[in-house]
């Protein structure tokens, strides 16, 4: 059987991930892929733990610890989900991989982007890189909106959504920095196109896979 492929997508909070992973997930399915949808930070009984801790705003980690869980729950992820997924040939697709972790973690938190760093994210990889990521590129201002009109009406923000905007342009500053190092693995995808225009240029781009 030949191995499967990691599919990553990436971007800032209301840049509509979640709407478009679900429809990217569902068309796989109707090509005739094996396909498995998991996610970041939690779906690990021990990751689900994990997500409590770094995102409930019952705790408030230091940037450092914050990075530490993030890694930590990427790498149980991996061992117990992606990598035998995988194995079996399927096509994974996951919502936030190490882009989210280079640009949340180091560019938000503003610890220094260093060789050490970079290799305890592929340290935390276990070995598994995604095949392709999609970034669904959304200005901070564009994605505040959404936001406030999602929480208006009544879907509750984690600690991240709520953080200042500079952190928040720090992070796109991050993903920008990321798509343009890396031009053949991620993919730019307009986020501000009405829901069927970013899925058929998310289908696109996977269909060259």
């Amino acid at each position: 059987m030949s191995k499967g492929k990691l599919i990553t997508f990436e971007g800032g909070d209301g840049s509509g991930k979640t709407t478009q992973l679900s429809r990217t997930v569902a068309w796989l399915k109707a090509q005739g892929k094996d396909v498995l949808q998991t996610f970041e930070p939690g779906d690990t009984p021990l990751g689900k733990a994990l997500r409590h801790i770094l995102l409930s705003g019952e705790f408030v980690p230091v940037a450092q610890t914050e990075l530490l869980l993030f890694l930590a729950d990427r790498a149980q992820h991996v061992r117990e989900v992606i990598q035998p997924a995988l194995d079996a040939g399927k096509w994974v697709v996951c919502d936030r991989y190490s882009d989210s972790t280079l640009a949340y973690q180091l560019a938000g938190r503003k610890l220094t982007d260093n060789a050490e760093l970079r290799a305890m994210l592929k340290w935390a990889e276990c070995g598994v890189s995604p095949d392709a990521t999609i970034w669904l590129d959304l200005s901070v201002e564009d994605a505040a909106i959404r936001m406030a009109s999602r929480q208006a009406g009544g879907e509750a923000a984690n600690r991240l959504d709520n953080e200042k905007q500079d952190f928040h342009q720090s992070v796109y500053a991050a993903f920008d920095k990321i798509a343009k190092e890396n031009p053949e693995r991620v993919q730019r995808i307009n986020a501000n196109q009405d829901i069927d225009a970013v899925q058929a240029d998310i289908q696109r781009v996977l269909s060259a896979l």
